[in-house]
């Protein structure tokens, strides 16, 4: 058994995706105790406040179109024109969404900046980088779904380093503080989207002058409905930062954010092993065997032990690592790192029972879930954090969390039957 789980296309992809995030993950976890003592509490918040820009972004810039393209791949395996114009429409789709986002964060620039602290300058930059994030997560996407994770891996892992690289040079060399650590990802994004649409291109995926309003329509559809998604997406990941900001300054959002990216750590695992157990379960998902189906499930449990041990692992070890890390200054965010990872492996949780409504397509219910579950987390993050603090953030984070894989849990059973009972009982007989 243990031979067949080595060569199976599970374990193998989610190998050299793990090892490929973990490398990925190391360069920001090499930069952190540098960036946090060169720019300090205030600087580091600045820098947090340009990514929950970029997680707001995240929910209309493109609409999903590098996830649209992976699942047109699985359609009865189009040839590879229509793939191509499929992702022609779909950059298309990318350009409209970006210049709309752009002319209305111009619009807002005075009141955003003040509610962000950030100066107006990097708000249209703001989409830039978004875009080009769309743009190389659709190459990757592409990569993905062929099981190409070597080459995944390499684009990723580039993709970080050169970013590293800049961030040292203009933060630690040139002593441009936040200023720096942006402008670094700016230069990162737009060149790897360039190498992103030159790979593309090579490998005929890409064409430019394609009009195929129905490939337009297929990939709104799939996108329009996972708007409300990934807007709560936004409440539950990226506006605790800001409510933390505003109620408490924004070097508190920065200690804050420390602990985040902190205890993001188990979540680059998770996005890891599902990048190659999407691709996995929906294989086997075409096939609808109920054997496979219960040892699916049977596994899926089995993961839900190994995180939440996890996160009991993080409340007692974490403290102690965020002051030897990030420095006597950002100590304090340790009370939190817990809570933090804890909403983490609810996240894991949350993977696993996700892919099951993506599968079917029907993901107007998951966008109530995440939704109704953002909403809650506003008021948990109103309510606690006044009384403890960043403390309290973090509780309300892990809270909301696990009210989401609940929730998702039961759309992904609604859109997609699994044996989850019956599979312990037959497990158990």
């Amino acid at each position: 058994m243990l031979t067949r789980l080595r060569s199976s296309a599970l374990f193998s992809g989610a190998a050299t995706y793990l090892v490929s995030n973990i490398l990925n993950a190391a360069i920001p976890f090499l930069l952190l105790p540098l960036l946090t003592r060169y720019l300090g509490p205030a600087g580091y918040g600045e820098v947090a406040m340009f990514m929950v820009l970029l997680g707001a972004l995240e929910s209309w810039v493109g609409l999903s179109v590098a996830g649209a393209a992976g699942r047109k791949y699985y359609d009865g395996a189009p040839d590879a024109r229509a793939l191509r114009d499929f992702i022609a429409a779909g950059l298309q789709l990318l350009l409209a969404t970006a210049l709309l986002a752009a002319g209305v964060l111009w619009l807002l620039r005075a009141p955003l900046a003040q509610a962000l602290e950030l100066p107006p300058r990097w708000l249209p930059w703001a989409v830039f980088v978004s875009a080009c994030g769309v743009v190389v997560n659709i190459r990757l996407g592409q990569w993905q779904v062929r099981h190409e994770a070597r080459r995944f891996g390499t684009l990723q892992i580039s993709q970080g380093l050169l970013g590293m690289a800049l961030s040292l040079l203009l933060v630690v060399g040139l002593g441009q503080g936040a200023d720096g650590r942006i402008t670094a990802q700016i230069v990162t994004a737009g060149l790897f989207a360039l190498l992103a649409l030159a790979l593309l291109r090579r490998d005929a995926l890409l064409a430019f002058l394609v009009w195929r309003p129905a490939y337009l329509k297929e990939a709104l559809a799939f996108g329009l409905p996972l708007v409300p998604h990934f807007a709560g997406l936004f409440l539950l990941n990226a506006l605790d930062r800001v409510l933390v900001n505003a109620k408490l300054g924004l070097a508190e959002a920065g200690v804050y954010m420390v602990a985040v990216q902190l205890a993001n750590a188990m979540g680059l695992v998770f996005d890891a092993l599902n990048k190659a157990y999407g691709p996995w379960l929906y294989e086997r998902l075409q096939r609808d065997r109920p054997e496979e189906k219960r040892r699916i499930v049977r596994w899926t449990y089995a993961w839900f032990v190994v995180v939440l041990l996890g996160a009991a692992l993080a409340f007692q070890v974490g403290p102690r690592l965020v002051g030897l890390i990030a420095g006597e200054r950002f100590a304090h965010a340790g009370e939190v790192i817990g809570w933090l990872a804890l909403g983490q492996a609810f996240n894991g949780m949350y993977f696993m029972v996700t892919n099951y409504i993506f599968y079917s397509r029907r993901t107007g219910a998951l966008a109530l879930a995440t939704v109704g579950s953002g909403l809650v987390h506003v008021g948990l993050v109103l309510g606690l954090v006044p009384v403890w603090g960043i403390e309290g953030a973090g509780m309300a984070f892990s809270i909301s969390m696990g009210l989401r894989f609940g929730l998702t849990w039961w759309v992904a059973q609604r859109r997609h039957p699994m044996p989850w009972l019956r599979a312990v009982v037959a497990g158990s007989s």
